[in-house]
């Protein structure tokens, strides 16, 4: 009987990894926690507890969903990399037709849920999916353009949780979509130097390349891309959303950023880019955190 038991707890636990595999839940987390800021920076504390909860879920279920069909889509290519061939559909341990379920009972509960607050939160929810699974997706077997194309779902999460309160599209919004579509380009540039030689194995042409090897302009795109934030950010003070120590926390924020970067283009490196990867990951957390204490309410 404890046999059984044990055994059944591990196939449970076999299970819930593949699924945490699935939706990638980490980028999944990083995009629920920036749009719930989004959200509750726009009001939507003022909604109650219930109705942040039913976004929160709404958002996990659309990111999952756009995640799980990103990978549905690239199991063959994925089996083919390091970086990725452990994951559930790569690997073959779970089937496809068990993923499409998951990724569509996902899409169309996040979907709904998001409908509760307005058409347009749903339609932006749509709109996201369908340009990361069935666009970004695809392309980036074709050409380096495709991170441009998927840096557009990457910075609509913030959009919709702004619009789930506001019913519109306001400045703020789009303030914070630029800080979030910026911010794309040098975290994958990152991603993009390390992981070059698997995403070359597998026929993905989303990193540019010169005679075979990376194009270093990627480390100029990198300095531009950020240095973009830092004016994005001035006009949240401008605009009169933060006050001027949030100003002077999102600038300090965005000009080590920036320095990242730099240095990732004076000498690129694994190292470097590792360094402009790891700061990436913190950047996001910690300027949204700050935007909303230093919110002008």
């Amino acid at each position: 009987m404890l046999k059984t038991l044990q055994h059944s707890l591990y196939i449970i636990g076999d299970v819930l990894r593949d699924m945490t595999q699935l939706v990638k839940l980490k980028l999944t987390m990083l995009v629920v926690f920036t749009s719930s800021l989004a959200f509750i920076m726009s009001g939507g504390w003022s909604m109650g507890l219930h109705s942040i909860f039913i976004f929160i879920l709404g958002g996990f279920f659309v990111s999952g969903a756009a995640n799980s069909l990103n990978q549905i889509l690239e199991k063959d290519f994925d089996s083919q990399m390091n970086r990725t061939k452990d994951r559930p559909l790569a690997s073959g341990r779970m089937a496809t037709s068990f993923a499409i379920l998951m990724a569509g009972t996902m899409c169309i509960s996040g979907l709904m849920l998001l409908a509760y607050f307005n058409t347009l939160t749903a339609l932006l929810g749509a709109i996201s999916v369908i340009l990361y699974a069935f666009i970004y997706t695809p392309l980036k077997r074709y050409s380096p353009i495709s991170v441009f194309v998927g840096a557009f779902p990457g910075a609509l999460p913030v959009l919709i949780g702004c619009v789930a309160v506001t019913g519109e599209i306001t400045v703020f919004a789009l303030l914070l979509f630029a800080i979030q579509f910026f911010w794309q380009f040098p975290h994958f540039w990152a991603i993009g130097w390390l992981s070059f030689e698997d995403y070359k194995k597998a026929g993905f042409k989303i990193v540019p390349t010169v005679d075979g090897k990376i194009d270093r302009e990627i480390g100029k795109q990198s300095v531009i891309y950020t240095a973009l934030i830092i004016p994005a950010s001035i006009l949240f003070y401008q605009f009169g959303f933060i006050a001027l120590l949030g100003l002077i926390l999102v600038l300090a924020g965005g000009l080590f950023f920036l320095y990242k970067a730099y240095l990732f283009y004076k000498d690129p490196s694994d190292f470097s880019a590792r360094k402009l990867l790891f700061a990436s990951l913190y950047f996001l957390p910690i300027i949204f955190s700050v935007l909303m204490f230093n919110m002008n309410y």
